[in-house]
C-alpha cells in the first residue's frame, strides 16, 4: 500500500465534556449529552462516523449522476447506525438509504452510481466494510 496522502485534524479541549474539532479549518463543535455529563453543546463524536459516510458516499453519488447527465431534483442520503450494547459501544451495522427527487430518473443508473461510490470511490465505506455490516435502501420520488 503507497501513502499518497496523510490528513491531520485537532480536537480541542474547551470545556467540560466539550471539543471543537478542526478540520482544514472548518471548526465543528463536540460534546457529550447531558446524560453522560456534558453540556450538550454539539453533537457527540460517534455520529459523526454515520455523517462521514453519508457525506462521503453522497459526494461521490452525485459527481458521478452528472458524468451520466443524470438531473436530479433533490437527494438526500440517511445513515442509520445500530450501537452494540457492550462496552466499547460501537457500530456493528449502518443502514444507508438514498433518497432521489426527480423527473423519470433512470434507477438503473442511480443504482450504478451508488455501485460505483460502494466498491470503488468511497474509502469511508471502504474502510467500514471491513468492520461492520452495511445495507442500503434506494427511494425515489417523481415531480
Amino acid at each position: 500500500m503507497i501513502v499518497a496522502q496523510t490528513e491531520i485534524i485537532s480536537a480541542k479541549w474547551l470545556s467540560n465534556l466539550a471539543f471543537e474539532g478542526d478540520i482544514d479549518g472548518h471548526k465543528i463543535l463536540m460534546d457529550g449529552d447531558p446524560a453522560v455529563g456534558g453540556d450538550g453543546l454539539g453533537p457527540s463524536p460517534k455520529p459523526f462516523m454515520l455523517l462521514a459516510l453519508g457525506g462521503c458516499t453522497g459526494l461521490d453519488v452525485i459527481s458521478i449522476l452528472k458524468k451520466m447527465r443524470v438531473d436530479v431534483d433533490s437527494f438526500n442520503v440517511k445513515v442509520e447506525g445500530e450501537l452494540t450494547d457492550d462496552l466499547p459501544r460501537h457500530y456493528h451495522k449502518m443502514h444507508v438509504t438514498y433518497e432521489f427527487t426527480g423527473k423519470d430518473l433512470p434507477l438503473d443508473k442511480l443504482e450504478k452510481a451508488i455501485e460505483l461510490s460502494e466498491k470503488k470511490y468511497c474509502g469511508v465505506s471502504a474502510v467500514y466494510r471491513k468492520a461492520l455490516e452495511i445495507t442500503k435502501e434506494i427511494k425515489i420520488k417523481e415531480t
